[in-house]
């Protein structure tokens, strides 16, 4: 059917629906499982672009040829891990420089700037601007970490970095604030569930009067108030998991710690 005058065709004002703040959660979240994919190509990327620095063609060993070729090299000399080198520091890059850019940008066209003349561009550039401010201190630790290898495949300045040691109560701190994200994103729709299973008036014989259970909530609230009801409150979600989860890993591994050691003493 043609459009006509009472019937516009949606712009992407229209559109808008998400809160800023639930744009900023999906779009880390997507951003950081799409790192966990293409993370090995960053690796090789990073080798290719390294090799040769400031040296003319022929006067340098080329340990990396071509993309298949770099990829077996990389396993050959770090092993199969090696393909993954850098993936927390690329993860923590992805989640705050698109974090960032997701939010900012849901932030100007909720403020109408998109339906300005050339809104969309200025919003879409100061947006990846931010976000990139942000996030390169991890894009810096991200190179440098995925550089390092062994000495005879080694290709450009070797930072000998000590990220994340493992008796640092930083790996806890870095895997909450990760975790999280995922977290948060799959259970806050099973949350919403609960608390409105929960907070439900209910018939003499204790029966809900809205919901029949689960399934049946899940359907009604997608139905009435559309998919995106799924995800009430999952900024304030987040603010409380987060700090939650970081502090659950700290006393976590403060505990395995101690209980190690009375265990090694008592032996």
């Amino acid at each position: 059917m043609p459009l006509t005058r009472a019937q516009p065709a949606p712009g992407p004002e229209a559109m808008e629906t998400v809160a800023p703040a639930v744009d900023l959660v999906l779009g880390a979240s997507a951003c950081c499982l799409a790192c966990v994919f293409t993370n090995p190509l960053e690796v090789v990327k990073t080798r290719l672009q390294l090799q040769g620095e400031l040296q003319a063609r022929g006067t340098y060993p080329r340990h990396y040829r071509g993309f298949v070729a770099s990829v077996v090299a990389v396993a050959r000399a770090d092993g199969l891990c090696g393909l993954q080198k850098g993936l927390a520091a690329g993860l923590l890059y992805q989640g705050l420089m698109n974090g960032v850019r997701f939010y900012c940008y849901s932030l100007a066209c909720q403020a109408g700037l998109a339906q300005q003349p050339g809104g969309t561009v200025v919003a879409g550039a100061v947006a990846g601007a931010l976000g990139a401010f942000v996030g390169s201190p991890a894009y810096l630790v991200k190179t440098q970490l995925q550089a390092q290898t062994v000495a005879a495949m080694a290709v450009g300045h070797q930072h000998p970095h000590q990220w994340l040691p493992e008796d640092s109560w930083l790996v806890a701190l870095a895997g909450g604030m990760i975790s999280s994200v995922a977290v948060v994103t799959v259970m806050t729709p099973f949350d919403v569930v609960s608390t409105r299973l929960y907070n439900q008036p209910v018939d003499g014989a204790g029966r809900g009067r809205l919901y029949g259970g689960l399934a049946d909530c899940l359907v009604k609230i997608w139905r009435q108030e559309g998919p995106l009801a799924l995800y009430k409150g999952l900024g304030p979600t987040y603010l409380r998991l987060g700090p939650h989860t970081i502090l659950s890993m700290l006393f976590w591994d403060e505990l395995r710690k101690l209980a190690g050691r009375a265990q090694h003493q008592g032996s």
